[in-house]
């Protein structure tokens, strides 16, 4: 290598470290802040908590960061967990089998990102609008059915498929690990093993880099599109299990209102270039995390939680404006 490319390589691994740098101490900076205006902050009840919380978006953004890798974005996931899980909880209520229910609402979900990724390849329709009429379509379904209001768990099925979400592994001194928790972890690890270690993984960023290189190169750019959604879609059915387990009902009007705009923050803090081609799960799940604890920063200064929203969007414009401002440096 000569000099010019040792002072660019050199360059690029500076970049990396100052940008890896920034990241975490901006998440030790908020812990920092939880801890002074929450007493609790370091206990287990509240760190297990924060996950417990932050699982069933979290699952959701791994399937996200997946689009964004590619170059795309989903504003559906919050419609998809309504639908998902009211008709899931349809099935449990038929059947009374947890597992046929986790069949259900993992498959259909799945069928919801084979539609977004056909909108988006064969129909040839931007990402933003396919899943917009996809959005619009399954809170429409949902709301007919429903007729407006919940869907609710029966009686009969209660108590052990509210323990799904309630539920964890003992600790010693009566505390325990949440199965919410395990579960959000375990994504986390499959998924980095996905995007870091497999030729699918390899192929998203490379669609996200360059859609017409990748083609050129052999790559079925269609096929690891749909791939991305019916991913995220998978996730929501799941993530749409958990939260009618958690709530026991799934109101048909506004269940996981919002929450396509927390999942794109939490990747867009995540470090996750939003027009895809560069991203990290790790990222991402500390970005669930940080999206987590400015929630409980804010809860234990007594705002509002209805600005939530409000603060989705900032986060989500200040990353990208960060990106901006980066690539502009560079």
């Amino acid at each position: 290598m000569n000099e010019k490319g040792q002072i660019t390589a050199i360059g690029k691994i500076r970049n990396g470290l100052t940008k890896e740098y920034s990241f975490v101490l901006s998440f030790l900076l908020l812990v920092v802040i939880g801890r002074i205006v929450n007493d609790n902050f370091f206990t287990w009840s509240n760190i297990s908590n924060l996950f417990v919380q932050g699982s069933m978006i979290g699952l959701i953004s791994m399937g996200m960061t997946m689009v964004i890798c590619a170059g795309m974005i989903d504003i559906s996931v919050g419609s998809q967990v309504a639908i998902i899980g009211g008709f899931g909880i349809l099935v449990l209520n038929k059947t009374g089998s947890i597992l046929v229910m986790l069949l259900f609402v993992t498959a259909f979900g799945t069928a919801i990102g084979v539609v977004n990724g056909l909108l988006v390849t064969k129909g040839g329709m931007p990402p933003m609008i396919a899943t917009l009429a996809t959005m619009s379509a399954a809170r429409a379904i949902c709301n007919y059915y429903g007729s407006g209001g919940p869907f609710t768990v029966e009686k009969e099925n209660y108590d052990r498929f509210r323990k799904l979400s309630v539920g964890g592994f003992p600790l010693p001194g009566g505390a325990k690990i949440p199965y919410l928790m395990v579960i959000f972890i375990a994504a986390v690890i499959i998924f980095d093993v996905i995007m870091k270690k497999t030729r699918l993984g390899k192929h998203i960023f490379a669609v996200g880099s360059n859609e017409n290189s990748a083609r050129l190169s052999g790559i079925r750019v269609d096929r690891v599109k749909t791939i991305a959604y019916m991913v995220t879609g998978a996730m929501c059915g799941i993530a749409a299990l958990l939260y009618a387990s958690r709530m026991t009902a799934v109101a048909s009007a506004s269940a996981a209102v919002g929450w396509e705009m927390d999942a794109i923050a939490a990747v867009a803090i995540g470090g996750t270039r939003m027009t895809g081609g560069r991203g990290k799960i790790m990222g991402t799940f500390l970005g669930v995390l940080m999206f987590k604890i400015i929630s409980n920063i804010l809860t234990a200064a007594d705002v509002s939680s209805y600005l939530n929203g409000a603060i989705s969007a900032l986060i989500i414009v200040l990353a990208v404006l960060l990106q901006n401002f980066q690539n502009r440096n560079k």
